[in-house]
């Protein structure tokens, strides 16, 4: 199965150590567990990055990382389906405890190299979550970071 990832350039080396979300957690992932999160398709992870921009800043500094994790999809897929309706109402809300506890106990418990989580800026959309420290991270194939820009009219056309 082949992910995204965007980063910024001074990143992208380390674009699947999972070390920005051990130190800053994410939705996903309490502060010290490591995490890498990506998407299912270049686009969402465009989204991803877009909604956490200042209104007006173009970054200028985008990589993307494409990998091809040693995995299928559609195993996955059901991982996440099963996972959706375990939800609590309130999961796209940021530092959502339950989310951040799913997350490391599944890291901490190395039970798959990832996860399959629903995205929360587009419905019916999917990340995939990364274990880096699963026995399988070795096996990833991460492709060559390429230059990443969005649309300039994304940032000229936004009210401010």
């Amino acid at each position: 199965m082949q992910v995204w990832r965007i980063c910024g350039q001074k990143f992208a080396a380390d674009a699947f150590s999972g070390e920005g979300p051990r130190l800053f957690s994410g939705r996903w992932n309490p502060k010290g567990v490591p995490m890498v999160y990506t998407s299912a398709h270049l686009s969402l992870a465009a989204m991803e990055v877009f909604v956490h921009l200042e209104i007006r800043t173009e970054p200028d500094d985008l990589m993307a990382v494409s990998a091809v994790l040693p995995v299928h999809e559609p195993t996955l897929l059901l991982q996440g389906e099963k996972l959706v309706k375990e939800l609590p109402s309130n999961w796209r809300s940021l530092e959502n405890a339950i989310l951040q506890r799913i997350g490391a106990n599944w890291v901490n418990t190395r039970t798959s190299l990832a996860l399959m989580v629903p995205s929360a800026v587009i419905d019916s959309e999917w990340n995939v979550l990364i274990n880096p420290q699963h026995p399988d991270a070795a096996r990833i194939e991460i492709g060559k970071p390429k230059p990443f820009r969005f649309d300039p009219r994304m940032f000229h056309n936004r009210l401010s």
